[in-house]
């Protein structure tokens, strides 16, 4: 029992000692703030924020500055350089608290009035800019560079009146023109560059408003209204992935906005079916793409891309699974939604060679050539088309055997012996006639020759007859029979069937 009493007050004491040690830290701590740093070590601080600063390690000098602060509140040159820190970072909205602060300290500190006034005239704040100029100049009434820039902040409230006054008219090309002159009198001024969007979306131009809002979202602490204008312009321009990653920049900054998060439900949704179809498509689960294409024209019925590239993307599908009839005819409807998709006039005319009109998919093929003169498939696409073309107008395997250019093995062969034997020259009386059926007869068994053998087959649908002589390479090229011999020779010729 003692052993274990002994062991008890060893370890009290052991966390006492361990407390008090801790308590001891934390008081030195906080002296240390309170005494704040030497002024070697400020010294220390400053000299090292220098040469980082000359050495372009920015991050690193502001971190001495920082530190240089924190040692002496007291030291208005110490704000001032860290302030030349954060606006060599552009950080303007971070450098002008120090500069305010340097001012503060002595007010008859010029450089950084003049400092300030330049960055409150670039935030196009003409008012507190005027002030700092005509402080600087009321102690330095020469000083040309604030002079200057009264001037400039003269004519900078000039022009915001003129865009305003345009603005409220509804003349948004005067207002765009005004403001181009603001901007570059004021270009962290979110305001200017928030009502120049506002124009280009009024004038049909999103891409630019983007272009505006895109930094007029990092002008602001909190500009969630530009991140849900900027998530709706890509989203209206079919680019869910941008749109999706805006509103989530709103909701960082408010988790709860109404609506931020409304828009988020709705482009996460639609983000979701078109990112699963095109992978469905990737898989070749063409049905279930399609389902899911169609989930996305209900999901956003109101923006015409969407229903646009469903539609494109169905027509590519029905193309794949050889739906050729309903393929054409949703092929259709997308081109005259978009007359100008090449990628709409390349599966039509897929189609339509499915269909062997072959006519028809080379003019698809020209037209869709016409809008991407150096596209290599639209090229190899055409010149497959106009092959089939000319070859449909000799003989056509397909045509001759009456099945369509997806039949398979089975259903050539069916349609193979039924025609033969209709077509047998045993079965015609007359001369004329037999010399009729035997030219069918022959292209019969051409037809079964070459579509059940997968190599001549592949030949032919790309345009190619293999057993025409003009296509023959070499030996035993332009074989007037198909089987290498004359099956009428020899009077009594009794035509047999041969089970494949």
């Amino acid at each position: 029992i003692n052993v274990i009493m002994e062991s008890g007050r060893r370890r009290a004491l052991s966390s006492v000692l361990s407390s008090l040690s801790l308590l001891c830290v934390v008081l030195d701590l906080q002296l240390d703030g309170v005494l704040g740093a030497t002024p070697v070590e400020i010294e220390h601080h400053l000299e090292m924020g220098r040469k980082l600063l000359a050495a372009g390690q920015l991050a690193e000098a502001l971190s001495h500055y920082h530190s240089a602060v924190e040692g002496d509140s007291k030291n208005y040159l110490t704000y001032y350089k860290r302030a030349a820190v954060f606006l060599a970072m552009g950080k303007s909205k971070s450098a002008l608290p120090d500069l305010s602060q340097a001012i503060q300290l002595k007010p008859d500190f010029l450089a950084a009035r003049l400092q300030r006034g330049n960055i409150l005239l670039k935030q196009g704040n003409t008012e507190e800019a005027r002030e700092d100029f005509l402080a600087v100049l009321n102690r330095s009434p020469d000083h040309e560079e604030a002079h200057d820039q009264l001037h400039k902040a003269d004519d900078l409230e000039l022009l915001q009146e003129e865009a305003h006054e345009a603005h409220h008219r509804g003349d948004y090309i005067t207002t765009v023109q005004v403001l181009e002159k603001v901007i570059e009198l004021s270009p962290w001024d979110p305001e200017s560059r928030e009502l120049r969007a506002e124009c280009y979306i009024r004038l049909g131009d999103p891409r630019k408003a983007i272009m505006d809002l895109t930094p007029a979202t990092r002008l602001r602490a909190d500009n969630r209204a530009a991140f849900l204008k900027l998530s709706q312009l890509h989203y209206s321009l079919g680019e869910h992935h941008d749109s999706l990653s805006q509103v989530r920049e709103c909701l960082k900054l408010d988790q709860d906005d109404k609506e931020c998060f409304s828009h988020y439900k709705q482009v996460k949704k639609l983000s979701k079916q078109l990112d699963s179809a095109e992978e469905l498509i990737s898989e070749q689960r063409y049905q279930e793409a399609i389902e899911k294409y169609e989930s996305v024209m209900r999901t956003e019925p109101n923006v015409a891309f969407y229903t646009n590239k469903a539609k494109e993307r169905i027509c590519f599908c029905l193309v794949k699974m050889k739906s050729a009839e309903e393929a054409v005819d949703i092929c259709s409807e997308a081109h005259q939604r978009e007359p100008q998709n090449i990628h709409v006039l390349r599966d039509r005319a897929e189609a339509y060679i499915l269909q062997q009109e072959y006519e028809k998919a080379v003019e698809d093929y020209q037209e869709a050539r016409e809008f991407d003169q150096e596209n290599q498939e639209l090229r190899e696409g055409l010149e497959r088309a106009q092959k089939l073309l000319k070859q449909s107008r000799k003989r056509d395997y397909y045509k001759i055997l009456g099945v369509s250019r997806s039949a398979n093995k089975q259903e050539i062969i069916k349609a193979y012996r039924k025609l033969a034997q209709q077509w047998h020259p045993d079965n015609f009386q007359s001369e004329a006639d037999k010399k009729e059926a035997e030219k069918k007869f022959i292209d019969i068994a051409s037809a079964k020759e070459v579509l059940t053998d997968p190599e001549m087959r592949q030949k032919f649908d790309s345009g190619e007859d293999p057993l025409d002589p003009e296509n023959q390479q070499g030996g035993g090229g332009g074989r007037e029979w198909p089987f290498g011999f004359n099956p009428f020779e020899g009077g009594n010729f009794h035509f047999k069937f041969h089970r494949h």
